[in-house]
């Protein structure tokens, strides 16, 4: 689906087509919904950070760049890095208690399939130790600060950081096999 359909639609939406933006929408905005749903809790924030995402995705869809991932990752991360905007604003970590079941890692995932890349990366995962695993997924899953992970782990910021770079650094070689 990726290849055949996001990225023509992704050009397409570059050269200012709004058709071609639209359907775009259709077939992306309830999986970039379920990403700010899932890291804001709250879905009038969730419907506002995805709104933003796509004002976004419009005026820099020719900043695209396929050697640095897929056309939905590209458009995760965008939502991504705004509903984290919108959770420092509205202070949203503060309203919202992270049990142990939020920060395990899920063995399938629950709010969208990026088919294989996704199944790569769960198996990437779980070749992390434990507590790398468990940092990774809070910071950029439940997108909390280096500091709220140290909160919420109990451990050294020292030692969360060096999880997460270690972490990151091996899922970084374990994907480009």
């Amino acid at each position: 689906m990726e290849h055949e359909t996001l990225f023509p639609l992704l050009c397409k939406t570059a050269e200012g087509d709004k058709d071609a933006f639209a359907k775009l929408y259709e077939i992306t905005s309830s999986q970039l919904y379920a990403v700010a749903l899932k890291l804001l809790k709250r879905p009038e924030l969730a419907d506002e950070a995805t709104q933003d995402a796509y004002i976004k995705i419009w005026h820099n869809a020719g900043s695209y760049q396929r050697t640095k991932g897929t056309v939905l990752t590209w458009m995760v991360s965008i939502v991504r890095y705004r509903a984290l905007d919108s959770m420092r604003y509205h202070n949203v970590r503060n309203e919202v208690e992270l049990t142990d079941e939020a920060a395990a890692i899920p063995d399938a995932p629950q709010a969208f399939q990026l088919g294989g890349e996704q199944q790569k990366l769960s198996a990437c995962l779980d070749e992390l130790d434990g507590p790398q695993r468990q940092a990774i997924h809070l910071a950029y899953v439940n997108g909390l600060s280096h500091q709220e992970v140290v909160n919420y782990l109990s451990s050294p910021l020292g030692t969360i950081k060096s999880w997460i770079r270690r972490g990151l650094q091996s899922l970084q070689r374990c994907l480009s096999l």
